[in-house]
């Protein structure tokens, strides 16, 4: 059995690409990812991770802009490079 190993999406390092797998913020917070693009499954590259600050991200050629605390639960599995 492979177990998928599950990381926030503020600890992943610029260019890194990932799949979205979990939100854990609440309907309200899911809601306004989803109304953004990004939801259950959706392809994620960071763009601007300098480890403070908001963190930039593109979810299908959209850019989006997501506080640490925001990023911090959204939870991705890291594709393979």
């Amino acid at each position: 059995m492979n177990a998928i190993s599950l990381s926030p999406l503020d600890r992943l390092p610029v260019h890194a690409r990932a799949v979205v797998r979990e939100l854990s913020g609440g309907n309200e917070f899911a809601s306004r990812l989803a109304a953004m693009g990004m939801v259950l499954g959706a392809s994620v590259e960071v763009m601007q991770n300098s480890g403070r600050g908001p963190m930039l991200v593109r979810v299908r050629d959209t850019r989006l802009a997501l506080g640490r605390g925001e990023a911090n639960k959204v939870l991705v599995e890291a594709c393979p490079t």
